[in-house]
């Protein structure tokens, strides 16, 4: 097998993560980002220890074909000599296609576009740096990793709205999203506990975006993001679940624009509508504003709210892990949802959720509960080279 490097991408509007793995584990080298993209870049990169490997400026309006050449520069000097095997890259939407992680050749980027309309605000950033690589270094093979292909093993009786049916023929559906977030701690939970991984879990992606997952024997059977990833949870900008007569009221009765409430609930709604402060958990936790207060009760609100139908769907649970930003170091929060989730048998560690790694359970709690921190490019590269190589190692911690 060749073990060759590997560069897991995780594109935005205008900022590009990226990590680079290397070795038969796949081990860390280095990570970073180009932000500013559209306006001033900058690309910064560092060890796995934190020391800056890299920090550049780059002229307004440098394409994506050079920020890119640049980082795969970077990239070949960094390996000092190790050959880069390939490019992964988080994609976010799949349909009902592409159920698994797939070499990308010009036939599937064609498909591959025709999904922008289901995720207009991230498909079209996600396939840029495919694009720009392509131009590049056209012989370099690159792997599109899927958000919506862990969710490909919900029933159908979870992904079909009650619309007519010409309309789910026509995809609109519920996908999901954050699967590789969700495939990953799925992976990691069943090393760390095996007889929970193997049960009843919800996995809560908590962090600027957030959703929950139910999972059957590390599968997923249900979540709370749908058609969009705007449903589901309170998120730092989004509004999550809401009433579809709002909308009809804000366009038909407030003269609102599909863009104009489009702008509201992806950028201006959740926890920055709600408490009129920050998007930013750790600047509303620290806040003496009643606003503030409000904003992170109602998120607690929605994530128990939503885990008791996942649960009900389940027919209980048998463990539960949070993850992402928040999930990971908002003590407090973590806090509020175990001790809301009582019913269930939940019952934290005030010490171990303190800590804030690992089980946080108490020794009689009737759920594992478990933090857990995700790691999305770890999962695009062992998918990248699963994909190309047909098999790689596990996930480890």
């Amino acid at each position: 097998m060749d073990q060759g490097a590997i560069l897991a991408i995780n594109a935005g509007s205008s900022s590009i993560k990226f990590a680079l793995f290397a070795g038969t584990v796949l081990a860390r080298a280095c990570h970073g980002q180009i932000e500013g993209i559209g306006a001033a870049p900058r690309f910064r990169a560092e060890d796995g220890a934190g020391m800056v490997l890299a920090d550049t400026t780059y002229p307004p309006g440098t394409t994506h074909e050079a920020l890119l050449g640049g980082l795969l520069d970077f990239v070949t000097a960094h390996q000092g000599g190790v050959a880069l095997h390939a490019v992964g890259h988080r994609v976010v939407h799949g349909g009902t296609t592409f159920d698994r992680p797939v070499l990308v050749d010009a036939a599937v980027l064609v498909q591959l576009d025709a999904l922008s309309p289901l995720a207009p605000l991230h498909q079209p950033h996600n396939l840029a740096p495919i694009r720009a690589i392509a131009a590049t270094r056209p012989g370099l093979a690159q792997v599109a990793c899927f958000d919506t292909a862990f969710h490909c093993t919900m029933p159908a009786v979870a992904a079909h709205f009650a619309l007519p049916r010409a309309l789910t023929a026509a995809g609109i559906r519920r996908y999901g999203f954050h699967g590789l977030s969700y495939e990953y701690l799925a992976r990691r939970l069943r090393v760390l506990d095996p007889a929970r991984a193997s049960g009843r879990v919800i996995a809560a992606h908590l962090g600027n975006g957030a959703s929950l997952c139910a999972m059957r024997d590390g599968r997923s059977v249900e979540t709370t993001m749908g058609f969009t990833a705007l449903d589901g949870l309170m998120m730092g900008t989004r509004s999550g679940s809401l009433d579809p007569g709002v909308v009809l009221h804000l366009i038909e009765q407030l003269g609102m624009s599909a863009e104009k409430v489009s702008e509201l609930l992806y950028h201006r709604a959740g926890l920055l509508g709600v408490s009129g402060i920050s998007q930013d958990m750790r600047v509303l936790l620290a806040s003496a504003d009643p606003a503030a207060a409000d904003a992170v009760a109602l998120f607690v609100y929605r994530i128990v709210h939503e885990a008791g139908a996942l649960a009900a769907g389940l027919g209980g649970i048998d463990g539960f892990v949070f993850s992402a930003g928040i999930g990971e170091h908002a003590a407090p929060v973590r806090a509020s949802v175990g001790a809301r989730l009582g019913w269930l048998g939940v019952r934290l560690d005030p010490g171990a959720n303190a800590r804030g790694a690992g089980r946080i359970s108490a020794a009689d709690s009737a759920v594992a509960v478990w933090v857990i921190p995700t790691d999305e490019e770890a999962m695009i590269a062992l998918h990248t080279r699963e994909t190309l190589d047909g098999g790689g190692p596990e996930i480890s911690g």
